[in-house]
């Protein structure tokens, strides 16, 4: 296990420096993330606006649910976005064989071998909305309160990777999976909204097919303190079947891969 930090320690670092070489680029992706915070929080208002209710939730609620979804896309620019979508680079050039030749967890290195700072400012300013949205809707969390959405957080950035992995890992078949993303992508966008807005055949399919309910409504629910027990027990079961999956998957999809070399 010492020998996975170490390697993480050594990989971020690098990222890091890389990226901070080009200090005008952060600069820039944080005007962006602003814009587009500013952009997101504009059609939520046509939905949620001050003094108006849709699904039982009101404007500051809606906002600790946007608030969640900013913070998770900001997870998925930095971590997941740099580092999956290269598994396509790898299975595309033949350099998937060097990978696999590591003495290091194939998954592991190819989730977690870089990082890029510019998705950290959406998630400062993800976390900044949750808590301002959280102070105006009257919410207050005690320590196990805090507890158990660290652990609801972790559920969700659990699924979110999980469903991102297995398109990835089509790749071994299917040297593109753009479209696939992309699709993926639009779907978890209804996360910026409280599942309890949508028709009931989307809310059992964002609940239980693509749960996205867990990513961000969920969550919301724990800091607003009117999350149910058997929602964050399916919610941790999910996740956990979800990576699994993506851990069988990934080996399923090993034994069909044809080495560059042979």
């Amino acid at each position: 296990m010492g020998r996975y930090f170490k390697s993480l320690r050594r990989f971020w670092g690098t990222a890091v420096a890389s990226q901070l070489e080009y200090q005008l680029n952060v600069l820039i992706e944080l005007v962006a993330v602003g814009l587009s915070l500013l952009g997101s929080l504009f059609m939520l208002s046509l939905f949620f606006g001050p003094g108006r209710e849709l699904g039982g939730w009101s404007w500051h609620e809606a906002l600790i649910v946007q608030g969640f979804y900013t913070v998770l896309d900001g997870v998925a620019s930095t971590w997941l976005r740099p580092n999956l979508s290269s598994i396509v680079t790898h299975v595309r050039e033949g350099t998937l064989d060097f990978v696999l030749l590591k003495p290091i967890d194939s998954q592991f290195w190819l989730s977690l071998r870089t990082i890029s700072p510019a998705g950290l400012p959406e998630i400062v300013l993800g976390l900044l909305l949750v808590i301002w949205g959280g102070q105006q809707a009257g919410a207050s969390l005690s320590l196990g309160g805090i507890a158990v959405l660290l652990l609801m957080l972790l559920a969700g950035g659990l699924i979110l990777y999980s469903l991102w992995f297995l398109i990835a890992a089509t790749s071994i078949w299917f040297v593109k999976t753009w479209n696939a993303t992309e699709v993926l992508r639009a779907v978890l966008a209804s996360g910026r909204y409280p599942v309890a807005a949508y028709p009931a055949p989307l809310r059992l399919l964002f609940t239980l097919v693509i749960p996205v309910a867990f990513l961000t409504t969920v969550p919301a629910e724990v800091v607003l303190g009117r999350a149910s027990t058997p929602m964050l027990w399916l919610g941790l079961g999910l996740a956990v079947g979800f990576f699994v999956a993506s851990r069988r998957f990934w080996f399923y999809a090993l034994r069909h891969y044809t080495s560059a070399s042979s």
